[in-house]
């Protein structure tokens, strides 16, 4: 048995996020996947609210091998039979294992929201969990705003928690509804729950005071052995808390057995498919499983990571299924050079011009943090490792607008002693000129029809210059699974868009060229312009 039970409810409070829509086989996937990693309650749905979440009940009958399903739903209606209660009906109708039912905990949502009597509430509350454990059910009683109504009137809070015990529920669960309770009230508050009542307690907190993931754990602190909350911290408003957080921390911070703790190597897994299936873009800065969270861009702490990672990390980042990374850009030392190319074995004076080259690169717009691809070739090229593949005399785009717009390209490319001529068209002047271009290299090289482009994203570096400033432009394109990241820099958009794209097609050449192992050093001196 584990010491915290994780109770996943993405798939019901998750998806009242702002841009979230799950389809049946979305919440399917996402069901499957949280029981491979040892959630122990997957909330599905409020089946009285929508045929979708019936027919997701219906559908995974059999289906989770660890995890127990949870159909979430209210008390009964005041002044009605619970008997009559169609909510209550439809979860019954259904032959899940477990019910999660929420009742008010404050005397204000009962008197001025349900607009009912502090003692009607009571009653509905306990009649309700008598209902479904009757019916042979499991029931998970959500006190919501308990901290909201503990501060209020501390002993109404209590006796709605005494009510749903008196009705036979299994988890009292104290819910920071509106999200704006501090770690302090948090632990108070489940303190004197604990001492109120003979049952398990859980917390339910929400991230409207960016408190989400500390409340939790203050609870745990105070007694609570079930932790509710959504993958990535989706939810309303600001969201729920963030299981994905909270997990780790339990576990790597706390020493409590929770999930499968085997599986926390793959929690960046977790974090990003349901990400995807969400189709939400994974948030950079997470804690654990963001892009940032083992990244090191000053020099002073890549210099530190090299000898002792525990100088600037927390974890391994193989522990959540991460890598380090250690970025190249005006603040980089020689530090953040040896961690790409220590096996160039780059002298002192070398590494010193590299470093130089960077700033003054990113002083005119550059950036290299997510270009490792452009990074790679401008140290290789100082070396003398990069030949000349091809060279552009000129190229011409266009755009012609009318009923329709028609865009055309022409490169002239010239590959040792032969020159050839191509013209492209395209969705857009950038499309145009990747067709002429792949047209003219391809008879020579044609690996570059397996190049494809996946990302492309312009950002203005001085606004003060309204059409006229300076644009950065990244590319990210992909070679049999191999991502290839690129940028460019120019006052004009479609050169610094080429710059990019050449960028890639010379890396993608350069790279076959170092895997076939037939790579001839470059005689000529080292290059420092680009």
């Amino acid at each position: 048995m584990p010491d915290v039970f994780l109770y996943d409810t993405t798939l019901r409070d998750g998806t009242q996020r702002r841009g979230i829509s799950l389809s049946l086989e979305d919440k399917i996937r996402i069901a499957e996947l949280l029981d491979q990693y040892g959630i122990d309650y997957i909330e599905g749905g409020w089946p009285a609210s929508n045929p979708k979440d019936t027919a997701f009940f219906v559908a995974m009958k059999g289906r989770l091998a660890h995890a127990r399903l949870a159909a979430f739903g209210s008390t009964r209606r005041k002044d009605i039979r619970v008997e009559d209660d169609a909510n209550l009906r439809a979860i019954v109708d259904l032959e899940v294992p477990v019910a999660t039912l929420f009742g008010k905990a404050s005397r204000f949502q009962v008197e001025q929201i349900l607009e009912t009597t502090l003692d009607e509430n009571l009653r509905m509350v306990e009649e309700s969990c008598r209902f479904l454990v009757d019916h042979g059910l499991e029931v998970v009683f959500d006190a919501e705003h308990f901290f909201d109504g503990f501060k209020d009137r501390p002993e109404y809070a209590l006796s709605v928690i005494r009510a749903a015990v008196a009705g036979g529920a299994a988890w009292v669960v104290l819910c920071d509804t509106n999200g704006g309770s501090l770690p302090e009230a948090i632990y108070e508050g489940v303190n004197a729950a604990r001492e109120t009542v003979p049952v398990p307690l859980g917390i339910h907190a929400h991230d409207d005071a960016g408190l989400g993931v500390a409340n939790s754990l203050a609870a745990v602190r105070a007694g609570a052995t079930m932790v509710q909350g959504t993958i990535n911290g989706y939810g309303e408003r600001c969201g729920n808390a963030n299981l994905v957080t909270i997990w780790p921390n339990l576990v790597w911070k706390m020493g409590l057995d929770a999930g499968y703790r085997e599986r926390l190597k793959e929690l960046t897994h977790l974090s990003r498919v349901v990400a995807e299936i969400a189709n939400l873009a994974p948030d950079e800065s997470a804690p654990y499983v963001g892009e940032n969270a083992f990244t090191h861009k000053a020099g002073v702490h890549a210099g530190a990571v090299r000898k002792h990672p525990e100088a600037y990390e927390h974890v391994p980042p193989e522990s959540v299924g991460q890598t380090r990374r250690i970025l190249v850009s005006e603040l980089a030392g020689r530090s953040n050079f040896l961690h790409h190319f220590d096996a160039l074995n780059l002298n002192r004076d070398h590494l010193a011009r590299l470093v130089e080259r960077v700033k003054q690169l990113e002083a005119e717009g550059y950036q290299f943090e997510d270009a490792e691809s452009s990074m790679r070739l401008m140290v290789e090229r100082s070396l003398g490792h990069v030949p000349e593949y091809f060279s552009i005399s000129r190229f011409h785009a266009s755009v012609t607008h009318d009923s329709s717009s028609i865009c055309e390209a022409t490169v002239r490319v010239q590959v040792a002693d032969r020159r050839y001529v191509e013209v492209g068209e395209g969705e857009g002047p950038v499309h145009a000129l990747d067709e002429a271009l792949r047209k003219a290299l391809r008879r020579e090289y044609p690996v570059i029809d397996e190049l494809r482009l996946t990302d492309y994203k312009v950002r203005v570096l001085d606004g003060q210059d309204a059409t006229a400033a300076a644009v950065r432009v990244w590319i990210r394109s992909d070679y049999r699974g191999t991502v290839i990241q690129t940028v460019g820099v120019s006052r004009n958009i479609l050169v610094a868009s080429w710059n990019a794209l050449l960028d890639a097609v010379n890396y993608l050449l350069w790279s076959q060229q170092v895997e076939n192992r037939h790579a001839a050093p470059q005689e000529e001196a080292a290059v420092w312009d680009r």
